[in-house]
């Protein structure tokens, strides 16, 4: 039966399609079998399932298509290492938590061994960077706080400052404004009206001061 299905995209339908297309690359496997066993899967066709891959799908797992090509290339020369390393067995009465092998032993190569004690060295260090990078930013918090907290007192005092002058200066203003009032007064007093008085002649002449008695 031909495979005619229209429909729109769900979510779990691409994320089907990403976990599908995921594990193939990390199995060393095509898209376009991924794309088939989606298309199988979901009643599509490969090519409708490939448009929605490079279309919609893709872009959002950048990150996880980096890690599955890492893992592939990791699981190649695991592959290619374990056929030259020699394999350390444990045997049954020894071992703890490991897995059993079928032939009642464990094997373990040196290359998974190495790989294991890379990673662990690899999560230490970025726990330890994590770590330092966690104290560093907590000192700078704490830095902000002290600045922050500087900052606002002296604020506090600046505000009281300017108060202050704002205060000083309204009172300086009251003062300038009572001593002119008082220059005026003083001005006014010292202004005498003029005395007149008639002479001979009948006519009106003022009189200057210091001759009024000649």
């Amino acid at each position: 039966m031909a495979k005619v299905r229209q429909d729109a995209w769900s979510h779990e339908d691409d994320l089907l399609l990403a976990e599908t297309v995921l594990r193939h690359i990390r199995e060393g496997s095509t898209q376009l079998h991924a794309f088939e066993e989606v298309g199988d899967q979901l009643n599509r066709t490969s090519a409708a399932c490939g448009f929605r891959w490079n279309a919609e799908v893709r872009n959002k797992y950048n990150d996880a298509i980096e890690l599955a090509k890492r893992q592939r290339k990791e699981k190649k020369r695991a592959t290619a290492a374990k056929a030259k390393q020699p394999v350390i067995t444990v045997p049954q009465n020894n071992r703890s938590d490991l897995d059993e092998a079928e032939d009642g032993q464990q094997s373990i190569t040196m290359d998974s061994v190495i790989q294991f004690l890379k990673q662990l060295k690899r999560d230490y260090q970025a726990s330890n960077q994590s770590k330092r990078s966690l104290e560093q930013m907590q000192k700078e918090n704490e830095t902000l706080r002290n600045q922050v907290s500087e900052l606002e007192n002296k604020l506090t005092r600046t505000t009281k400052q300017l108060e202050t002058v704002q205060e000083d200066y309204q009172v300086f203003m009251q003062i300038m404004e009572r001593a002119r009032k008082m220059t005026v007064f003083d001005d006014q007093d010292s202004l005498k009206s003029p005395s007149f008085r008639m002479d001979k002649n009948g006519n009106l002449e003022q009189v200057v001061d210091g001759s009024s008695n000649q």
